[in-house]
């Protein structure tokens, strides 16, 4: 049948008074579409690397033939706190060496600039050198390891050449970032072993001036307008390194908390957040030993875990027995060991990028934010590990890595406070992914095809519908407001 002008306008009057109510927004085809979702792609391939969709995908009506992805802002859990990697004493030494001013600048951009770049908001630093660093140290060493316990001989100036300049840079560009730092080694007088190295134990009697490293460690960021917002007590608490190193029990952890820490921070106002144990998501009886500890849980912020052991979904089980203290993811490491790029952009995305915050991180760190083509400068740890970006010595080429794109999908995009919203299973028909509510009022989803196929999914939120074919091995972080 072939319809009149007349009888065309008829039927298009019809529908909209039969939608009147409804926000059904059918874009005519001749003219932009300004409402709809705009979108981020990066391909298994990494021949399509965090590119912008050039158009918006419009609105629509729902159809049958997509995987639905229901986004409930109602339905809020977490409020994230940030993206990034550790500002390793190595990382520091190959952005400040390697690099000239005005490279740095760009190099720089790229990774803390929002409008620039992917807008990374948050760092880890290590308290004293770690096996990322040009060599061992603390900052209250003495000779002979003779007690210091009025910590006279304390000093952070080892960190005045890279670090702490690599750090100011980095804070002009974005001033919102949020620094988290770990120790690897109590100072050598400390511990039992006398060592830095191969783990040992914090001499029982030296807690009270620990505490107070802790603090003045603050402190003396704090000089140079650097805040730390939280500490971990120890890095991997359980291996005892023959790197540098320090093994502390749940029940030390505990004891040194209550006794020693919270008094010290109280006594000289410290409002830095305390975490516990910072290591792998295979034994979560740790932090479910010092959590139970009434005195502790109403002292710390939540709990940090690494990526080397266990299943990502060990912190969910954390997180649903003690819902009110924190999630942080802190640590995991790309390198030579798997070298791939869509077998790492897949692994990172299910696990950390998309995996983490399902399971209620507040957090996704990767280990070195920046190495050399050596993997390096390396004190004894991993040999083969990759940064975020490599930047080699001798002047070549800046390389991006997967785990900058992969941070990028989230970074970027995810502000500060933003809240992750419920949505269907992390596994819906070979799709993975998250969602968020920023403050601004922008929603934020990230999903990733683990199919071999094409899949064709579909974002439902409230009256807004739109649809995406995303390729196999894809990840797409889609934004609307």
């Amino acid at each position: 049948m072939v319809c009149s002008k007349f009888q065309f306008i008829l039927i298009v009057a019809i529908f909209q008074l039969s939608c009147k109510g409804k926000e059904i927004l059918v874009p005519s085809p001749s003219q932009p579409v300004i409402n709809g979702a705009t979108i981020y792609k990066t391909n298994k391939e990494g021949t399509i690397l965090l590119n912008k969709i050039p158009a918006k995908i419009p609105y629509t009506i729902k159809v049958n033939d997509a995987v639905d992805i229901n986004v409930d802002i109602s339905l809020t859990r977490q409020k994230m706190e940030g993206f990034g990697a550790a500002l390793t004493g190595s990382s520091a030494y190959v952005l400040m060496n390697n690099l000239s001013a005005s490279q740095r600048t760009m190099v720089l951009k790229d990774l803390f600039s929002t409008q620039e770049g992917i807008g990374i908001n948050y760092l880890r630093l290590t308290i004293g050198a770690s096996d990322f660093s040009l060599s061992d140290f603390t900052y209250n060493e003495t000779t002979g390891n003779v007690p210091d316990t009025n910590l006279n001989n304390f000093s952070i100036a080892v960190e005045n050449e890279y670090l702490i300049p690599a750090l100011m840079e980095i804070l002009a560009i974005n001033p919102q970032i949020h620094i988290m730092s770990s120790p690897w080694s109590a100072p050598a007088w400390m511990k039992i072993n006398k060592s830095l190295k191969n783990g040992g134990r914090v001499d029982a009697q030296f807690y009270k001036a620990y505490a107070n490293y802790f603090v003045k460690y603050i402190q003396a960021f704090q000089q140079h307008d650097i805040q730390i917002d939280a500490i971990t007590i120890q890095n991997e608490p359980l291996y005892a390194a023959p790197y540098m190193s320090t093994e502390m029990s749940a029940q030390e952890q505990i004891t040194f908390i209550n006794t020693a820490l919270v008094p010290a921070f109280k006594a000289n106002g410290i409002q830095t957040k305390i975490i516990i144990y910072d290591h792998n998501w295979d034994n979560i009886n740790y932090p479910l030993s010092v959590l139970s500890n009434v005195q502790t849980r109403n002292s710390i912020a939540g709990t940090a875990f690494h990526c080397y052991a266990g299943s990502v979904t060990a912190m969910q089980q954390v997180a649903v027995l003690y819902p009110n203290h924190g999630i942080y993811f802190t640590e995991c490491s790309g390198g030579d060991f798997s070298k791939d790029f869509g077998n790492n952009l897949a692994w990172n995305s299910e696990n950390l990028m998309i995996g983490a915050p399902r399971s209620s991180a507040k957090t996704v760190l990767f280990w070195n934010l920046a190495l050399d083509e050596t993997s390096g400068p390396k004190n004894g740890g991993c040999q083969d590990c990759r940064g975020v970006i490599t930047v080699p010595s001798g002047g070549q080429l800046v390389k991006k890595n997967v785990e900058y794109y992969l941070l990028g999908h989230a970074s970027k995009f995810v502000q500060y406070q933003a809240q992750r919203i419920e949505t269907p299973s992390t596994r819906n028909n070979g799709i993975s992914h998250v969602a968020y509510l920023n403050p601004d009022g922008s929603k934020v989803l990230l999903a990733f095809n683990h199919n071999e196929t094409p899949q064709k999914i579909q974002v439902i939120q409230s009256d807004r519908v739109f649809s995406y074919s995303i390729e196999p091995g894809s990840l797409v972080t889609f934004i609307w407001d």
